[in-house]
């Protein structure tokens, strides 16, 4: 029978023991190996691993609290490891959070799947060949990005959906809390890393892209220069705040607020008619199809008539910060000659009081590398502007999440991506927005489906 080796961080004797005694559940289990003082990110702790291990496989836990593995969960891993000659495997497994106990589904790892982040839980298994190879062709000294730098480098990667671990989760954060951590100013050490990381891993794949574009020929002939778009449904409390703050900018240009209105039943319908009624530059659309999402909508404020050349991203329940911001936006993309703008923005509550973590301004997004470093992280910046000839070519996706991410991939594959450093909209968070506490099973099908986006965007890039 193989066997496998563990190797787990320091924690407390009792924690240890209780750990180690859940290992020994298994007939596979060797003996553990206690990492103490070591970070499990770096290369220089999984060389030291490589080295150490004797046995066909290997088993890194990568949380520093107890662990309990069921009943022959190691001898499962192991019999699927060799049945599928998996190189790297992960699974399903429970979690207790402030003492409850509750299943942890993960998601199959695919060939886009290449965030940093992805969950793949906290034990890690490899085959000790395949880890050894990964490990050695390691160049770089990394301090942060070494386990992300290995599992990139895993040919065969197996989900093992079923539950064979409990572990402790100690970050309670409800998922609209934990959404913007990628992109803390804190953390832009880490993710210039993971930047490192990912860029090399499509240099090694054929899907890296060079830093040349193709240029816009800006031809105007459109109603208005740009039009801001606000797609809605059951935004009474914040629509009006949104688009007053869209027509109160201040242009040497015409522009207009198209509001695509999806059916709303709680008043925002009303509201939006009531508005429109006293200034005709908003533009109230009620959709006669009932199957629209977001990109839905997009699509069709973008296919109006009344559209203007630049097409402007507003979200119901934000503002924009100033009265010059669609004019910074047009201005950028002539200046920069970009059929797409990225923009910053500041967090902020319900009160458009600053909240953590405060200004966000998406700095992976560079004109060098930013198009490669968009396939790893889980978002494109905002507020998003397009270049209207060109989104009504490729269109968003029907549906309400990843459809702005979809589109994003899509023109930075040929096209420059602008960018805006000043704060250009406040980012409202409060109990209504549509992500503010989301459960497992819907995190995992919105993360299921930006892995399938990038996925079908990789597989376009190879063959460039």
């Amino acid at each position: 029978m193989s066997s496998i080796e563990c190797f787990v961080p320091s924690m407390n004797g009792e924690d240890i023991s209780t750990t180690v005694e859940s290992f020994s559940r298994s007939h596979s289990f060797t003996g553990v190996t206690i990492l103490s003082g070591v970070s499990l990110r770096s290369t220089q702790t999984l060389k030291s691993i490589a080295e150490a291990v004797s046995q066909k496989y290997i088993l890194i836990y990568t949380k520093d609290l107890p662990l309990e593995m069921g009943l022959f969960a190691l001898d499962r891993f192991i019999a699927i490891a060799e049945d599928t000659k998996a190189d790297m495997l992960y699974a399903d497994h429970y979690e207790v959070v402030d003492g409850q106990r509750k299943k942890h589904p993960v998601i199959d790892c695919q060939k886009g799947a290449l965030r940093d982040d992805f969950d793949f839980g906290s034990v890690l298994v490899f085959r000790s060949a395949s880890f050894r190879k990964a490990v050695r062709a390691m160049e770089e000294d990394y301090e942060w990005g070494a386990l992300y730098d290995l599992r990139l480098r895993m040919k065969k990667i197996v989900h093992v959906n079923e539950y064979l671990y409990t572990e402790i989760e100690t970050d309670t954060r409800k998922s609209g809390e934990k959404q913007f951590d990628y992109v803390d100013p804190k953390n832009r050490a880490v993710q210039i890393e993971m930047e490192q990381v990912c860029t090399a891993h499509l240099k090694r794949i054929g899907a890296y892209l060079e830093p040349k574009f193709k240029d816009v020929e800006f031809t105007g002939g459109f109603p208005v220069t740009a039009s801001v778009v606000i797609p809605v449904y059951n935004r009474v409390r914040t629509v009006k705040d949104a688009v007053e703050s869209a027509l109160a900018q201040q242009c040497d240009f015409p522009f207009n607020v198209i509001v695509v209105d999806n059916h709303s039943t709680d008043g925002t319908t009303e509201l939006l008619e009531e508005i429109a009624a006293k200034d005709e530059r908003l533009v109230h659309i009620v959709p006669a199809k009932y199957d629209l999402g977001i990109g839905g909508c997009w699509n069709l404020a973008v296919h109006s008539e009344k559209c203007g050349e630049f097409a402007v991203q507003l979200d119901s329940d934000d503002v924009y910060s100033s009265p010059d911001t669609l004019t910074k936006i047009v201005n950028a993309f002539r200046e920069q000659n970009c059929a797409m703008v990225v923009g910053t923005y500041q967090m902020t509550n319900f009160d458009m009081q600053p909240i953590p973590p405060g200004i966000i301004d998406h700095r992976e997004w560079t004109e060098e590398n930013g198009r490669n470093n968009a396939l790893r992280i889980n978002g494109l910046g905002a507020p998003r502007a397009f270049w209207t000839p060109l989104l009504r070519q490729i269109n968003l996706p029907n549906t309400s999440y990843g459809e702005d991410y979809a589109l994003g991939l899509r023109i930075s594959r040929e096209y420059r991506i602008g960018r805006i450093y000043d704060v250009l909209y406040c980012c409202r968070r409060w109990e209504g927005n549509s992500d503010a506490a989301l459960d497992i099973e819907k995190i995992n099908a919105n993360n299921l489906y930006k892995d399938r986006i990038r996925t079908w965007e990789l597989e376009a890039r190879l063959k460039k």
